[in-house]
């Protein structure tokens, strides 16, 4: 809800802080402190008075600071617990404050109620003691308003509508310890991610998100333009063309974690912005970048301290060995019955419609089978699984197969029967390289949206030679998802969202 320009017109809340507002500016007092004297937060003084007895006082002094989220204002003693920012070691710590007529006189103990509601952040200075009703406590000396709050919080203890709590996430952080609970299992999945890249040897970069050529993925791209050169740009819809140029550059392992934008569907897995994970490394191969994959989920659920969970699929044991299917004889074993790279389309078709699966008739084979494959084998995969031996259609930057051209050393991880990462065996050969981009840029030139275009600087790259390499993408989102099983928005901090009316 936006706010009227006039104030007549503003909800009874809404109008009386902005009355209370102005009535302090008009008497000298500035709502909103440049600065407090804050010497403990709210942990801090958990930390170090948290064993005081009932009713237990002391002389020592702080200054704490804090938003309110409870008050309760009776006589002669006000009561009210502040809540903490929270850090990536605890969820926002509460503490009480006690405003009392003996030790800030009737003035300012008038004050704080005439002044103070809900969700101000307020400064509070006193003694630590413990309550009568054993509750730790800072009996103030001084106070005073820190910010005001123009909008009342919603009620805490009712739940948030889904639509308000990914609309307007900065309640929901005030709200709800499960939604400030998501940004530190984030933060702390990030960090393990980059911890085990470092230790590994990798270096991390940053490649550009503007791009004259969109590449490294088969997606449709955002469209814009370039004032400055008056030219068209996209955003990126892929980290890996400017990684492997860094590879041929001679930085042995290199990743970048980033922001990657498709212009596709919105849904509770998809998001036009999204963040991921590619990596490359020298000397490497589908198997080897494969164990680095598995390193970094492993590594990042023993820094959450599990070994399992839990999924719509069923539980997932993240610890021990993975495995590896590949896609025909898993096809296979699944159908009961042969398929393989010379199964014509008419079989492949008639599978489908027995099995009621929508395809397009203008696909080909190796586009039918990965359908099939992902609408009847992928959903039963629940452990985590390497899936390999893909149609070469499946990946135009990897390596063939060479026992069979017509598949690809690639892979793509399935836990819980959803993809959460791909990675192979990177195709090196330029000449190899630019007849696949070539067809690509056919397919975009007869008006397929998510064919790449052809890149000839990342072209000229690989002729100047590339070490045989591995390379994988990990979805971070997705892989939040995996630890939390929530949704795409809420593992989104601010996702991107139709605009209401």
């Amino acid at each position: 809800m936006t706010t009227p320009d006039d104030d007549a017109a503003l909800p009874e809340q809404l109008r009386l802080r902005r009355e209370k507002r102005a009535r302090l500016i008009e008497a000298g007092n500035d709502p909103y402190a440049i600065s407090v004297d804050r010497t403990h937060s709210a942990a801090e003084v958990h930390a170090q008075w948290g064993h005081l007895a009932t009713g237990e006082e002391t002389q020592d002094v702080v200054g704490v600071g804090g938003r309110v989220v409870f008050i309760r204002n009776t006589g002669k003693l006000c009561f009210a617990t502040l809540q903490d920012g929270f850090t990536a070691s605890d969820s926002g710590t509460r503490l009480q404050v006690m405003i009392s007529l003996a030790e800030v006189g009737e003035e300012r103990l008038a004050d704080w109620k005439a002044d103070v509601d809900l969700g101000d952040f307020v400064f509070v200075k006193g003694r630590v003691i413990s309550s009568r009703r054993g509750e730790l406590s800072v009996l103030a000396s001084e106070w005073r308003l820190a910010s005001k709050a123009l909008r009342p919080l919603p009620t805490l203890h009712k739940d948030l509508g889904e639509e308000t709590r990914v609309r307007q996430r900065y309640v929901d952080l005030v709200a709800r310890e499960e939604a400030r609970d998501m940004v530190r299992t984030r933060a702390a999945i990030v960090s393990s991610i980059r911890q085990t890249l470092r230790d590994q040897g990798y270096l991390e970069v940053e490649t550009p998100i503007l791009q004259l050529v969109h590449g490294g993925a088969s997606a449709r791209p955002f469209h814009t333009h370039l004032n400055a050169f008056d030219i068209p740009m996209t955003l990126r819809i892929a980290i890996e063309l400017y990684l492997k140029r860094a590879i041929v550059g001679g930085v042995d392992r290199v990743y970048e974690m980033g922001r990657i934008f498709r212009n596709e569907g919105v849904d509770s897995s998809h998001s036009p912005e999204f963040t991921m994970l590619e990596a490359y490394q020298s000397w490497g191969d589908q198997f080897t970048i494969a164990a680095m994959t598995r390193d970094l989920i492993v590594n990042a659920a023993a820094e959450l301290g599990v070994e399992s969970v839990h999924t719509p699929a069923g539980e997932v044991q993240l610890t021990g060995e993975w495995a590896w299917v590949s896609v025909y004889p898993a096809l296979s074993e699944a159908l009961g019955e042969e398929i393989t790279p010379d199964t014509t389309l008419e079989r492949l078709r008639a599978i489908a419609d027995a099995r009621g699966i929508e395809y397009d008739p203008a696909w080909a084979d190796q586009k039918l089978v990965m359908e099939l494959f992902g609408e009847i084998v992928e959903p039963t995969l629940v452990q985590p699984t390497f899936v390999n031996g893909y149609p070469a259609i499946a990946q135009p930057l990897a390596r063939n197969n060479p026992d069979d051209p017509r598949l690809v050393e690639a892979w793509d991880l399935i836990i819980g029967g959803v993809e959460r990462g791909t990675g192979f065996s990177e195709l090196i050969d330029p000449v190899i390289q630019r007849d696949v981009l070539v067809k690509q840029s056919l397919k975009a030139a007869a008006g397929d949206p998510e064919a790449m275009q052809l890149d000839e600087d990342f072209l000229r790259a690989l002729e100047f030679g590339a070490p045989p390499m591995g390379g994988m993408g990990l979805g971070i989102d997705r892989t939040i998802m995996l630890f939390t099983g929530a949704g795409i928005r809420e593992t989104i901090l601010f996702p991107l969202l139709k605009p209401q009316g």
